[in-house]
């Protein structure tokens, strides 16, 4: 599918396969960490409004990203086909993607870190 995109030119068509290479690597992190923040959500014996807003944000944000990245994975499809006429646009709705996955991952960082320092402190 990506061997047909543009006429020669293989700079590009490197650049959007590397980018799609490591923007799926990426998506495989996310999704691994996203897969357990159900399991954060706080049960019926704990009715915190902080904690099922902090938890309902959390996950609007990850559908967000995961939107976002599925979007951006159908764009070569797209772009083959000729629903997409623009490799301009095709490349800024990825690094878009890109983006907002690199935002998402540092979030996890500073959430994972923020925990870690809780764990350290003497009670």
């Amino acid at each position: 599918m990506v061997e047909r995109i543009g006429s020669g030119g293989s700079l590009q068509r490197e650049a959007l396969l590397a980018a799609l290479k490591a923007q799926a690597r990426a998506v495989d992190e996310v999704r691994a960490a996203g897969a357990g923040v159900s399991d954060a959500v706080p049960g019926p014996a704990e009715k915190s409004t902080v904690h099922d807003a902090f938890a309902g944000k959390l996950r609007e944000g990850l559908r967000a990203v995961d939107g976002e990245i599925r979007g951006a994975e159908r764009l070569p499809q797209d772009l083959v086909e000729g629903k997409v006429t623009d490799f301009a646009e095709v490349a800024a709705r990825i690094k878009r993607a890109d983006l907002s996955l690199r935002f998402a991952l540092e979030i996890r960082n500073k959430l994972v870190d923020a925990y870690r320092e809780v764990m350290r402190m003497n009670v």
